[in-house]
């Protein structure tokens, strides 16, 4: 008797949730002549429900990341990466990051006024808004509800610049509107490539776009002068480490001015999330994954400290960023400084008043 597993999703189990004393499991299905009918009744479905928070932008004091202020418009994310380190956050939701995080998404219908409001404030500077800080602003629900487009035309409007970062490429769906940011220095995109291999990325993140498009939106963005580049993340030592100069030189022929990565972090329940699907998806190289991971993280599975988080340390460390290195200089990579600049910016209230010119 064979179990089914759940199509499309990243991982098969719902690990409790840390702050919840009662638990729910979903029981396994069995694949059982004659049982169809169950089956797709059986299936687990996403499910969408409104979001009625007060913000739409995060505040990050991190030392290690390069911007201070997040986009997410979406909690939770259907793309069902396993290895995602935003699934704990699920968690202060009431729900399990395992399933949960992929099947209940939580949606912030009013992002576009949020946004406003958040420009509008008087003690904000402008500076770089990271869209996806968290989660995917590009996860398959944005095809329809288009929470993201209408929020990159307040950026336009309000002249702040927008880093956008996903592994969808939905996002040449917006390109009329990067392009008129991109000409006035106020946008750069990076395109996340875990792997070209794709039976890795249908079972490592089964609903994102396959690499041949992710590259396909490297090249239609740089053809049109946007500042883009390549993501390689997380980096998995013993299964796509060895990669990295592939996806580089694959990112650059498509026009990737930049590149960067960062080593797998596996905080909370993601570790057994992850080392779950690992001995079920690799069982013959799962000793040599999580050993690598130790031997990366002071013979843990995960690091918190600044600075060792993203990279890792020790000997397997090194090699990943010398490997990482001598590819961006090999394929020209990392060589130009993306310009940016403040000086379009103006709150909403600002861009009101301009429409009655002297009358005011």
């Amino acid at each position: 008797m064979e179990t089914v597993k759940h199509k499309g999703r990243g991982t098969q189990i719902n690990p409790p949730n840390r702050f919840e004393r009662l638990h729910v499991e979903n029981l396994p299905v069995n694949n059982e002549p004659g049982n169809d009918e169950e089956l797709s009744e059986r299936q687990i479905k996403t499910i969408f429900y409104k979001d009625d928070s007060k913000s739409v932008v995060s505040k990050n004091d991190s030392p290690d990341l390069y911007f201070n202020y997040s986009f997410n418009p979406f909690r939770g994310c259907e793309h069902g990466c396993i290895y995602c380190y935003a699934r704990p956050t699920h968690e202060y939701l009431g729900f399990s990051p395992g399933i949960d995080f992929e099947t209940k998404i939580m949606i912030k219908k009013n992002s576009p006024a949020l946004l406003e409001e958040f420009f509008n404030k008087k003690n904000f500077e402008p500076e770089i808004i990271m869209f996806s800080g968290n989660t995917d602003c590009y996860q398959p629900i944005e095809r329809k509800l288009q929470l993201t487009r209408k929020c990159l035309e307040v950026c336009l409007k309000c002249g702040n610049h927008v880093s956008i970062i996903t592994k969808n490429s939905l996002i040449l769906r917006d390109i009329d509107i990067i392009i008129k940011l991109a000409e006035k220095k106020l946008a750069s995109v990076m395109l996340t490539i875990t792997s070209l291999d794709n039976d890795l990325i249908r079972k490592m993140e089964p609903r994102t776009s396959i690499p041949e498009r992710r590259l396909k939106a490297i090249s239609e963005l740089s053809i049109n002068k946007i500042p883009v580049g390549v993501m390689i993340a997380p980096v998995i030592p013993g299964l796509n480490d060895e990669e990295i100069p592939k996806i580089i030189r694959e990112a650059s022929l498509n026009g990737a001015a930049f590149a960067g990565y960062t080593i797998l972090r596996l905080p909370y329940a993601v570790k057994d999330l992850f080392i779950n699907w690992l001995n079920d998806e690799f069982p013959n190289r799962a000793n040599k994954v999580i050993n690598r991971i130790k031997d990366i993280r002071g013979g843990k599975l995960n690091e918190n400290e600044f600075g060792k988080r993203f990279r890792g340390d020790g000997e397997f460390a090194d090699a990943i960023r010398n490997l990482f290195q001598l590819s961006c200089r090999k394929y020209n990579l990392n060589h130009l400084k993306v310009e940016l600049t403040t000086e379009h910016f103006k709150r909403p209230t600002d861009s009101q008043l301009d429409m009655f010119g002297d009358t005011v």
